[in-house]
């Protein structure tokens, strides 16, 4: 029989909307203020930290819908903006330096939804309100720093062949070498070019002088690895501000931009991004007195310095590796059930490593965190003074010659030991940063432009419902029915896709889908037309309607979503919110109105022996 969907077909039709349905509905429900607590370098956030939290704004009445532990998180949601602000500023005042306390907006989503990966869709700077940052990496101290390096290497590999040198510097923009006689500059300049052939080596037999430059291609490998390797720091870093989908993408040669929707808390966001953090392993001084130490008297060659809890070590200012040459770190369990951290160097770091500890079995050796926070200060060029901190997270005793692949133990808790080698897998960054551009947008203004996309869009939505209703009568209600259910299902599948972001342009593309999903229906109903003017029974009519019009829907369709996907493989920003709901719409609207009208329309009007159809 003509025009009769099997049970299944309907049934699929029903479902798929009604998953759609479900995962829309949450955008319904809206935000909360929040506060969200954790622990830094470590700390562990437990229920007794709930508990001191709980006290706190009891005692100083401020109010608080719910407090709760989520995923090593403390969560505290507020009924107004004036209670978060207050509870903030108290529990960043009570919880002292070893907690990131910050400002938040999390979904009020019910707990069933949720249980079942219901989430709102997230919605970008121009939406939601935030802070976007304009950061510029400090190349020369990228170079200063790659030739600090190079000149630790030269006097090791030097000592290592056994070719004897007066001093290895830097000078200016490359490496001085100074040899003791024509035999040993000659043994030199060989090894050394046919060593590091990313330099170059003039040698000066006059001075007994070697001098290495990195060539053009290292200059730009180097400024190259760095600013990728700060992308990926600031991108973990902003998970500290509890940000659900933050922008951060490279401009440049040596500018990021960063984007945080819904933050609020624009001064802890630029707090968390100018911080410079590093990783060095050095040995801990085991022959001087940390008492001496203690009463100023550091001996030249050593440094006294504190772990997290106030008590001091006493290490060795030479530095055996950097965090530069991390490449993997991950937290486990020794075979007495103890925490440990599983690092994994490059090549480089695993020889320098091997070297650096061969001597120093059965010795311990300490960890040390190193950050660089921005001052008020500015130097001569106008740059941002950033102050020097260090701290000893870890010491643990060298049970063998390390190589690229060893293990730290004695980091305390499992816990302890994921967040250590969270920070020595993301840890380091190359140079320090710098905020040169800061642009705010207000809630108030995501607001408005909120009101003024769906405005828009409903506005579309209704003159096209207008014009099906007066055009196509009963078949332009089934057109509706499918726009409304097209709708729904754009929403469902942004609020499914991890990392789809709805921006102001996104709505232009979900209103320009409203238009585009009733295309079909109209190429199709007009084919219906024509076949009734020709002579055709009803359900033949419907039948060759349906069936004639999806080649050039179909074709007209792959071409924009073509287009769509062009625009979101070269475009940036915008573009790509553009061409994200563009695509999504352009899917959905295939289905609702060829696959979801015909279901409406072959239950009603299929399998009938009609005279006439109402379209």
């Amino acid at each position: 029989m003509l025009n009769k969907y099997p049970l299944w077909k309907t049934l699929m039709v029903i479902i798929i909307v009604a998953i759609g349905a479900l995962y829309a509905s949450p955008n319904l429900y809206g935000e909360d203020p929040a506060v969200q607590i954790s622990g830094k370098r470590g700390v562990e956030v437990t229920a007794a930290t709930l508990d001191k939290v709980k006290a706190e704004l009891n005692q100083k009445q401020i109010g608080f819908a719910s407090i709760a532990l989520e995923n090593g998180q403390l969560l505290a949601r507020f009924a107004d903006t004036e209670n978060q602000l207050k509870a903030r500023d108290m529990l960043d005042s009570a919880l002292g330096d070893n907690y990131s306390v910050a400002l938040n907006l999390v979904p009020d989503t019910p707990e069933w939804l949720a249980s079942l990966g219901g989430v709102p869709m997230k919605l970008g700077l121009d939406l939601s309100g935030g802070v976007s940052f304009l950061m510029e990496v400090d190349m020369n101290a990228v170079i200063t720093k790659a030739q600090t390096e190079a000149v630790s290497d030269f006097r090791s590999q030097l000592r290592q062949e056994k070719i004897r040198y007066r001093s290895v510097k830097k000078a200016g923009d490359s490496v001085a070498i100074q040899l003791r006689n024509e035999e040993d500059l000659s043994k030199a300049d060989s090894f050394l070019k046919r060593t590091y052939r990313d330099f170059l080596f003039v040698d000066d037999s006059s001075t007994l002088t070697i001098t290495a430059m990195m060539t053009e291609e290292k200059l730009k490998e180097t400024r190259e690895y760095a600013l990728q390797q700060n992308i990926t720091i600031i991108r973990n870093r902003v998970n500290e501000l509890g940000v659900a989908e933050p922008l951060v993408q490279r401009q440049g040669q040596k500018h990021i931009v960063i984007e945080l929707p819904g933050v609020q808390d624009t001064a802890k966001a630029k707090e968390i991004l100018n911080a410079t953090a590093t990783i060095e392993f050095r040995m801990v001084d085991q022959e001087g007195d940390l008492n001496n130490a203690l009463n100023g008297r550091v001996p030249a060659s050593s440094q006294l310095l504190y772990d997290r809890d106030g008590r001091p070590s006493l290490l060795k200012k030479r530095i055996m590796l950097t965090g530069d040459h991390i490449v993997d770190a991950n937290s486990g369990f020794d075979e007495n059930g103890r925490s440990q951290v599983n690092i994994t160097l490059d090549s480089p770091g695993g020889s320098k490593f091997s070297n650096a500890t061969k001597n120093n079995i059965g010795k311990p050796m300490a960890t040390v965190f190193i950050e660089y926070k921005a001052t008020d200060r500015k130097n001569a060029e106008g740059n941002t003074i950033f102050e020097k901190k260090e701290e000893i997270i870890s010491i643990a005793t060298i049970q063998a010659r390390l190589g690229k692949n060893f293990r730290i133990t004695g980091s305390g808790s499992p816990s302890e030991a994921h967040n250590l080698a969270l920070l020595l897998r993301a840890g380091a960054l190359i140079a320090p940063i710098q905020i040169v551009e800061e642009r705010t947008v207000g809630p108030s203004l995501g607001k408005e432009n909120i009101e003024l996309g769906f405005t828009a869009i409903m506005a579309g939505f209704a003159l096209v419902f207008l014009f099906m209703m007066f055009w196509y009568r009963a078949f332009g209600i089934v057109a509706n029915l499918a726009l409304g259910a097209n709708l729904v299902l754009i929403v469902g599948v942004m609020s499914l896709i991890p990392g789809a972001t709805l921006t102001l342009p996104g709505m232009a593309g979900i209103v320009l889908t409203v238009g585009m999903a009733v295309d079909a229906n109209v190429l199709i109903f007009e084919r219906i037309r024509e076949e009734l003017r020709s002579g055709k029974t009803v359900q033949q009519s419907i039948h060759h309607g349906y069936d004639s019009a999806f080649s050039t829907i179909l074709d007209a369709n792959i071409t924009t979503l073509i287009a769509a996907l062009i625009l979101f493989a070269v475009g940036t920003g915008p573009i790509k919110g553009f061409a994200v709901t563009l695509s999504i719409g352009i899917v959905t609207s295939m289905f609702t109105s060829i696959v979801g009208t015909r279901a409406i329309v072959n239950a009603v009007w299929g399998g009938k022996r009609l005279d006439k159809l109402p379209i």
